[in-house]
């Protein structure tokens, strides 16, 4: 008898359920992509569904519809806004002016860059087709509720003595100026970085403390949903298929 036969691992099989999840997140990744490179009206399902190597049949049994599908890539980026730990102030890692990534890395960032880009653009072709759709803008608006509420912790957390605007306010300007940030680079201006930004984050919160502070190195990070170091770390982790 082979005793080798005897003593080798049986294959585990996923359930039905683990398979479903699977298909969702390929589906989802292969959505951000065509998202960012057709734009949100000229992705369509078929493409996606090839993209992620199933059939169109797939995304009609996991979402209903191309808005779903669009809402769930943005669930996938809030998520780590809803931990305790995130932090708008932390400098990305390999950032700053010392920092000198090799050719393939910089290549890598100049992708994810262009990324972060095409799937912003995509995001205004959205937020203009769900505020003419009331059950769309419903679903919008939970998810910059996220938003809002990860940086209603942060002003709640930094609040300093005697501040007199409530957080819920300073939070709502918090997001305001990430939001807008975003706008102005896809307009082209790009003199506003992810430095700038924390910057301007840290003197709403304690404007006098933060004005104290000597200005940060710039980065060349600009504030995106999802960013640039998001995209890297997803294109980096995500399994071959």
């Amino acid at each position: 008898m082979n005793q080798r036969a005897l003593t080798t691992t049986p294959r585990v099989r996923r359930s039905r359920t683990e398979q479903k999840r699977e298909t969702r997140d390929a589906l989802t990744m292969a959505a951000l992509d065509t998202f960012a490179r057709d734009g949100y009206h000229g992705a369509s399902l078929e493409g996606i569904a090839n993209e992620a190597g199933f059939s169109k049949g797939a995304v009609y049994s996991n979402f209903g519809g191309k808005a779903e599908l669009f809402l769930a890539v943005m669930d996938h980026n809030l998520e780590a806004l809803r931990g305790e730990d995130w932090d708008p102030f932390a400098t990305p890692e390999g950032s700053g002016p010392t920092a000198s990534p090799p050719d393939e890395d910089a290549g890598r960032a100049e992708e994810a860059a262009e990324m972060v880009r095409g799937f912003g653009l995509a995001m205004l072709e959205f937020i203009a087709t769900a505020a003419r759709d009331d059950k769309l803008i419903d679903l919008l608006r939970a998810r910059v509720q996220v938003l809002l509420q990860a940086y209603g912790r942060v002003a709640t957390a930094g609040r300093p003595d005697g501040e007199h605007l409530p957080s819920d306010d300073v939070a709502q300007l918090m997001t305001a100026l990430d939001q807008g940030v975003s706008v102005l680079a896809l307009s082209g201006i790009a003199s506003v970085d992810g430095a700038l930004l924390r910057t301007g984050l840290r003197r709403l919160v304690d404007p006098a403390n933060a004005a104290n502070d000597p200005s940060p190195a710039r980065d060349g990070h600009a504030s995106h949903q999802p960013d640039v170091e998001w995209v890297r770390r997803l294109t980096q982790d995500t399994p071959d298929a």
